[in-house]
């Protein structure tokens, strides 16, 4: 199995480095131990030597240990200190607040707190949805950890969780201009996290769950989604339900067939990979069949867990055994959230023609394209170093914008058939290709189009307050 780099790692080196020593050695001493240099900046200059920052890029910390021991290894050069840019990145945090209305003077005071603010609070008391209106409540989500299951590092915790949820907020603001709050939960137990969210939910506006493990997810959104009375949204789950759609729309344009002909295999049944099955159930798709890492799921057998008993009865209507060999023999479609290496140039000749593979497991796909691409008509990943991303940023900025400005009680399934068609329609069918099927995440018109689409379904279905 091929491996492939997890990434770019910037470091800063800042060398005393002896006049007369020459550059090159520097230069030399970096790429013999893996890494390369992309920036150099001089910090000071004196009689006998200068200070400079050289900004090298590595691919693991082994990579940057291993430069700082060839650095140091050459004459006239003497390590002053090492930064990790990443790290600098999160020193002390990335967000923070800010006031909308100064203030400057005591008459400024005397309306933000008291007394002033006791008439808006009455108010509210009086008619308890004028806090959509007059407090943070209409524009504010909670994004909700208990650290079980955070990017591929596992169960790591609520502390160490807490770096990724202020990432998290600070997309929320960039793309949508919503103010996203990082509640990382010292808990893993299901009613406690249910019940501190329900008690915390007065000040929000949304509940985006994140990084929860399988299956304890599915119980708590669905407990949140009957107690409260605002949207909550699980975006490990359907965040990448809705992009992973986005795409599959826009691919089957090119391999001219459609969603109600295709036989798809899903690899990995667990919280993404039951959304991404019930997406496509929604979508029309009717031939389904999902693999764990014991094999097939299979119709009619019994399963204790119960997100596979449900797995079980609405998929694998022909009832396939065994692997996941057997299961992509004619299979037009592959959705992959499992684990690195799953897939083989040997499954894939038995796919279908003009196969479509959508290998999503992160950092490492269930194949890399440089291996797929011979064999299929159109591959995507997760990975932002390869065309066709499927990266729920596309998603989950616009779906609660939309939700939010409907003043939606939820987020349902057709306002997230809305959103993925939303973001398909964002690559123009002229612009259409085998390596561009899904947008930029820094496309501007996804957030406002994915908004538009999520707000109209809000109302049309029934659950949109405005």
């Amino acid at each position: 199995m091929a491996v492939a780099r997890l990434g770019s790692i910037r470091v800063v080196f800042r060398l005393r480095i002896d006049n007369g020593t020459p550059f090159g050695d520097v230069y030399s001493a970096v790429a013999d131990a893996g890494g390369e240099i992309v920036a150099m900046d001089m910090h000071s200059v004196e009689s006998d030597y200068s200070v400079r920052d050289i900004t090298v890029t590595v691919h693991s910390d082994a990579e940057r240990e291993a430069v700082a021991a060839s650095l140091g290894a050459v004459g006239g050069v003497l390590i002053m200190h090492v930064s990790d840019r990443t790290f600098l990145v999160h020193l002390g945090g990335k967000i923070g607040t800010l006031l909308k209305v100064p203030v400057k003077n005591r008459d400024d005071l005397s309306m933000v707190y008291t007394p002033g603010v006791a008439r808006v609070s009455q108010a509210i008391h009086e008619d308890v949805s004028k806090v959509f209106q007059l407090t943070i409540k209409r524009n504010t989500v909670a994004v909700v950890t208990d650290g079980s299951a955070v990017l591929g590092l596992g169960n790591i915790g609520p502390e160490a969780a807490l770096p990724v949820m202020e990432g998290k907020a600070m997309l929320f603001k960039q793309f949508a201009d919503i103010d996203a709050f990082p509640i990382c939960l010292a808990t893993q137990d299901v009613e406690e996290i249910v019940r501190t969210v329900v008690h915390i939910a007065p000040v929000f506006g949304g509940i985006n769950l994140e990084d929860i493990a399988s299956p304890r997810c599915f119980e708590i959104e669905e407990r949140l989604r009957r107690e409260l009375d605002i949207p909550v949204f699980h975006d490990d789950q359907h965040g990448t339900a809705v992009v992973m759609l986005a795409g599959l729309i826009n691919a089957l344009k090119i391999v001219g067939k459609r969603m109600q002909d295709l036989r798809v295999v899903v690899s990995g049944v667990g919280a993404a990979g039951v959304a991404c099955t019930k997406i496509l159930l929604s979508a029309g798709v009717s031939q389904i069949v999902g693999v764990d890492r014991a094999g097939i799921i299979e119709r009619g057998r019994v399963y204790d867990n119960p997100i596979k008993a449900w797995y079980a009865e609405h998929t694998n209507a022909e009832n396939l055994r065994g692997s996941l060999a057997d299961a992509v023999k004619g299979a037009d479609v592959f959705i992959g959230v499992s684990g690195p290496g799953v897939l083989t140039v040997d499954h894939l000749k038995e796919m279908a023609k003009d196969p479509i593979v959508f290998a999503m497991a992160n950092p490492i796909p269930e194949i890399l394209p440089e291996v797929a691409e011979p064999y299929v008509r159109v591959i995507a990943t997760g990975r932002s170093d390869y065309p066709n991303q499927i990266n729920n940023v596309l998603c989950f900025p616009g779906i609660f914008r939309g939700a939010l400005d409907a003043r939606a009680r939820e987020i349902n399934e057709e306002m997230k058939l809305a959103a993925a068609r939303a973001i398909a329609a964002c690559v123009p069918d002229d612009q259409l290709n085998e390596q561009y099927i899904i947008p930029s995440v820094f496309d501007p018109r996804v957030v406002e189009s994915v908004r538009k689409a999520v707000q109209d379904a809000a109302v049309r279905t029934g659950v949109g307050r405005k």
